[in-house]
């Protein structure tokens, strides 16, 4: 329920103009058109020509008899893989990070356990960095490593990224990103977190001239889906698809294991299929990951949702987090690695915290509650809704987050709000821009104490509501 203060403040933020900022802010998540064509029209963001969808699971066989496809259906994977770095995000070592950056504020850093025990229980910055907008260009790709580099200079641990983001180009930005600072002795292999997602299908580049006839030919063909079981025509969760994204991944980031590996939008598929059948594919993409797990390719896995987690539960698209929860535990037992969910949670969009989209043990709750009851993370994404949220917040809105100083930016004051939400464990943004990490690490000094619920002030600003839908049309593309 919204107090008086929250009432007066939604009186102000009417959907009228959204302001954008004069650089692109683009978030980490796959957007909808609507927010592409506004973005786009005031010249603020260039629209990525990705060919990729969401990512999906499926039951996976017991590991004794899955053998899957050999995943070289792709022309990355095609390519001799090189020597990849050894090592992942480590509970001592990004312990150690986080005891470096002495003027962190409370609560900046804080746990992320994985349930695996190479990796342990990692610390986390409260703010991560995501890298999904941006053109497919070299500069891009440079702007993004240089942006890398300043956040782990400035106490950020946590990357964020797909294969589908840029046609796979964001997941090199950030491999070179960090073999550079591993080179340059900024950071350790074992203190960065590197989290990527599967699922949308995504070319390496240019597209064929035939699309169809390629997919049909290096997929189809080759046994890892089937047409059928691509979904909207773009996503696919099969055991053996997402075996073959994550190698493709494993390159492109040059990274021996992945710390988190999310399937991508899995709901796309409950647009084209009934509820059965998504659960037999997602406890079988889960025993995939599962095996994946086992072979030392990825530490923990989730899944990276848009509309999911936040429509009601009796609507079709609905992610049950407690039938996730079941799913994995049928594909991995009570040690299962299933540990980290994401979702957009900003002073807009909050259904997260405020909207009962759960039931677990027959009890209706919110997603953050039903979390906090299955021992699952939560990293926010959207947190600066796309850049919409970095200029023309009200005063009165500005005045709740004080405890930032004298002359917070827009943008602080809104990632401040999803940083001390309770029960989320880190506020992603889009940051390509070496000035956007800086802006936006001025808030780690502070206190990111997560507030008490009652004392938050601002639930919701209610801003652009009426622009922002889902992502299940792939900003209109599809790979014919």
């Amino acid at each position: 329920m919204l107090n008086t203060k929250s009432t007066a403040v939604l009186s102000l933020l009417l959907p009228r103009t959204w302001r954008v900022s004069s650089a692109c802010r683009g978030e980490n998540l796959c957007s909808e058109r609507v927010l592409y064509t506004f973005a786009c029209s005031y010249g603020r963001v260039q629209k990525p020509q990705l060919v990729s969808p969401f990512p999906f699971r499926t039951r996976a066989p017991p590991r004794s008899k899955f053998t899957g496809v050999q995943a070289n259906a792709s022309h990355t994977m095609e390519q001799e893989t090189g020597t990849l770095l050894p090592g992942r995000a480590q509970a001592s070592e990004t312990t150690e990070f986080a005891k470096s950056f002495t003027n962190a504020g409370e609560g900046h850093f804080r746990s992320l356990p994985t349930h695996n025990e190479i990796a342990g229980e990692l610390k986390v910055s409260s703010l991560g960095l995501g890298t999904y907008l941006g053109p497919e260009s070299d500069s891009a790709d440079t702007e993004y490593s240089q942006a890398i580099l300043k956040a782990f200079n400035l106490g950020i641990n946590l990357l964020d990224t797909a294969v589908n983001y840029r046609s796979m180009r964001s997941e090199r930005a950030v491999g070179n990103a960090v073999a550079t600072a591993l080179a340059q002795g900024i950071v350790t292999r074992n203190q960065v977190v590197v989290c990527t997602k599967g699922g949308y299908f995504t070319f390496d580049g240019n597209r064929p001239a035939n699309p169809r006839q390629w997919i049909q030919e290096n997929f189809v063909a080759k046994g890892i889906f089937s047409w059928s079981e691509f979904a909207a025509g773009c996503h696919c969760m099969t055991p053996a698809y997402l075996k073959n994204q994550l190698e493709i991944s494993r390159k492109n980031l040059g990274l021996e294991t992945i710390d988190i590996y999310y399937v991508h939008n899995p709901e796309t598929q409950l647009t084209e299929v009934l509820a059965d059948v998504f659960k037999k594919r997602i406890c079988d993409a889960f025993g995939a990951l599962e095996e994946a797990c086992a072979e030392g390719k990825i530490s923990a896995y989730g899944v990276a949702t848009w509309n999911g987690f936040r429509v009601p539960y009796n609507k079709r698209g609905h992610l049950s987090l407690e039938d996730l929860v079941h799913a994995a535990e049928d594909a991995g037992g009570e040690g299962h690695h299933f540990r980290v969910i994401q979702l957009p949670f900003n002073l807009s969009l909050t259904e997260a915290e405020t909207a009962a989209t759960q039931i677990v043990n027959g009890k209706q709750m919110s997603l953050l509650d039903a979390a906090r009851q299955l021992n699952i993370s939560v990293v926010a994404s959207a947190s600066l809704m796309q850049a919409q949220l970095c200029n023309g917040l009200p005063e009165e809105v500005r005045g709740v987050f004080s405890d930032l100083g004298n002359e917070p930016t827009d943008a602080q004051c809104a990632l401040q709000f999803v940083r001390t939400t309770p029960g989320i464990t880190t506020a992603l943004a889009g940051m390509r821009s070496v000035a956007h990490v800086e802006e936006n690490a001025g808030i780690i000094p502070h206190s990111a104490t997560p507030r008490h619920r009652s004392d938050l002030g601002v639930q919701t600003v209610a801003l652009g509501r009426a622009t922002c839908t889902d992502d299940n049309d792939n900003n209109g593309v599809r790979p014919w």
